[in-house]
């Protein structure tokens, strides 16, 4: 499950923002400020920071600069009422990945959260193992018993998803939308074009399964675990 910090001074958006996390399988944790966002940070894990922009003490700016001067490379997405393009500039300049408006809508921000989680997942060089079968994200290459397969990119990006979380549907929309971009004009049948290439690439490998979820999208299955 990914930590995700709430760093908003507003008591009711704070908590808001933590139960809608929470209620879409996220472990919110927050702060009221920058300072007491740092200190939680010595104590635990934190896999991405949503932030607001202007706190007391010590605001989402100077937070993100203290980050980054760290060599801190967690993704941050910085949450404001400051539309101008000079705010905006202002926090990618100190670091920032991502910058939504108030009102957020919270659609958007959960996907937004997963395209970062994606991103920061793929610079960290993740692996992902089921049962004999490894998934190496730098190589697009799957190994099963001293064989090792190359992948289309977008092949590998879906199955790599669905095995990132095992027994999680996901819907088709959600699957184009971070794999093949939200603002992609592709029909999301071609969702079901590639897991069909899966199937029948892996139809004889034991360790996993994908499954198709009537009416709902995809899910796989690690078998044995």
């Amino acid at each position: 499950m990914f930590s995700i910090m709430v760093v908003e001074d507003d008591n009711n958006t704070r908590r808001l923002t933590a139960d809608v996390l929470e209620e879409n399988g996220y472990k919110a944790v927050t702060a009221k400020n920058g300072l007491e966002a740092l200190e939680i940070m010595d104590e635990k894990h934190i896999d991405l920071i949503i932030m607001d922009v202007m706190m007391p003490v010590m605001d989402g700016y100077e937070l993100t600069s203290q980050l980054r001067r760290a060599e801190c490379n967690i993704p941050i997405l910085m949450v404001t009422a400051k539309e101008a393009l000079s705010d905006k500039k202002k926090g990618f300049i100190t670091g920032a990945d991502d910058y939504m408006v108030k009102p957020v809508d919270e659609e958007e921000m959960l996907l937004r959260i997963s395209a970062l989680l994606r991103r920061s997942r793929i610079a960290n060089d993740h692996k992902i193992t089921a049962g004999e079968t490894v998934f190496d994200y730098d190589t697009l290459t799957v190994i099963n018993k001293d064989k090792k397969t190359e992948l289309p990119l977008k092949e590998f990006m879906l199955i790599y998803k669905l095995l990132s979380y095992p027994n999680k549907i996901f819907t088709r929309r959600q699957l184009m939308d971070e794999i093949w971009d939200m603002a992609t004009d592709t029909d999301e049948r071609t969702v079901d074009v590639h897991i069909n290439r899966l199937r029948e690439r892996f139809k004889d490998n034991s360790d996993f399964d994908i499954i198709t979820v009537r009416g709902l999208g995809y899910k796989a299955v690690k078998n044995g675990e």
